[in-house]
């Protein structure tokens, strides 16, 4: 591998889904097409794009929840390929899931949520110690040791959520995959949620994929920001450099939607809106995907997809016609 600081890198990733489109024919609907990067030890990146673009599909291939269709993950240095590669790295990862309503089992208590990954790797020697485990990580999330013998119905979406981390670091995982934590819940609520990502990420050491698609709190919480658009990725760079020099032409209609606070710069500010739908991806474009909706696209779009290449220092983009905009 390439640096020894980094922790998890995904070169090449495919994932297809089959989809049945009439009797015995199926098409691959392509959710994620070629997406490579990597992340340091420590980091936060950030993935935003719009809603179906394959940010949710590259954090579940990304810890083998889906099989790869093609492409390979590496961790710590370590290719994950078989079965035992498999159960090792899920010891060492962790995933937090969107919706904190549908993602807890409304049967289970609050410890025994908890300790679901304690119990199915035999993490403890005694009950005690089962016990004592839970109330920490309580804590740790902020929620009360009275709490856990109560079900998730009786807590609020935001304690609820707090749940579901607690979960996610039952084992100490060092690589934790974030898919829109906090988009269900109310905006006073995000930024507590937020706060507690960055301590916890301070605490114990971890390294986040942070999946979202509100571009301010990807901002608050990033070091670096990767842009995907259709199942690919169309730019990749530090979170300041994004949002002060976007490049590729999506990324630049993406950040002049931020809202600004103050009223004289929100006024001064252009905002690009794009033309058209966007494809579907079971019939996605020709060459680079996002030439129907792009203000610059050439023939040479059509014909083929752009290169993911470094312009500058630690900034990725992929774009023919870079030079122009």
């Amino acid at each position: 591998m390439s640096d020894p600081k980094t922790l998890v890198e995904v070169k090449h990733l495919k994932e297809y889904f089959n989809i049945n489109t009439g009797l015995f024919k199926s098409k691959p609907l392509k959710a994620v097409d070629d997406v490579s990067f990597a992340i340091r030890k420590g980091e936060t990146l950030g993935l935003v794009g719009e809603s179906g673009c394959g940010k949710t599909t590259v954090g579940r291939t990304l810890l083998h929840l889906y099989k790869p269709t093609a492409g390979e993950v590496w961790f710590d240095g370590k290719q994950v390929k078989t079965k035992k590669d498999i159960m090792e790295y899920r010891k060492k990862t962790a995933m937090v899931f969107q919706d904190p309503y549908s993602s807890l089992n409304p049967r289970m208590t609050v410890s025994d949520i908890i300790a679901e990954p304690l119990d199915v790797h035999k993490m403890y020697a005694n009950k005690k110690e089962r016990q004592e485990r839970i109330l920490e990580l309580m804590a740790k999330v902020g929620l009360n040791s009275e709490h856990a013998n109560r079900y998730a119905h009786e807590f609020s979406g935001g304690q609820r959520q707090r749940i579901g981390i607690a979960r996610s670091l039952a084992m100490g995982p060092e690589f934790v995959v974030c898919d829109e934590p906090v988009s269900a819940l109310d905006v006073s609520i995000q930024a507590q949620v937020i706060n507690m990502f960055d301590e916890l990420q301070e605490q114990m050491d971890l390294t986040y994929l942070f999946i979202a698609h509100d571009l301010l709190v990807v901002r608050h919480i990033s070091d670096r920001i990767a842009v995907m658009y259709l199942g690919r990725m169309v730019e990749l760079a530090d979170a300041k450099e994004i949002y002060d020099r976007p490049l590729h032409p999506y990324t630049k209609s993406l950040m002049s939607a931020v809202p600004v606070p103050d009223p004289k710069i929100a006024r001064a500010n252009q905002r690009i809106v794009l033309s058209g739908d966007i494809p579907s991806p079971l019939n996605a474009p020709s060459g680079c995907p996002f030439r129907t909706r792009c203000p610059h696209a050439t023939e040479a779009c059509a014909q083929s997809m752009p290169e993911f290449k470094e312009v500058a220092s630690g900034h990725f983009v992929a774009c023919h016609n870079l030079d122009k905009i």
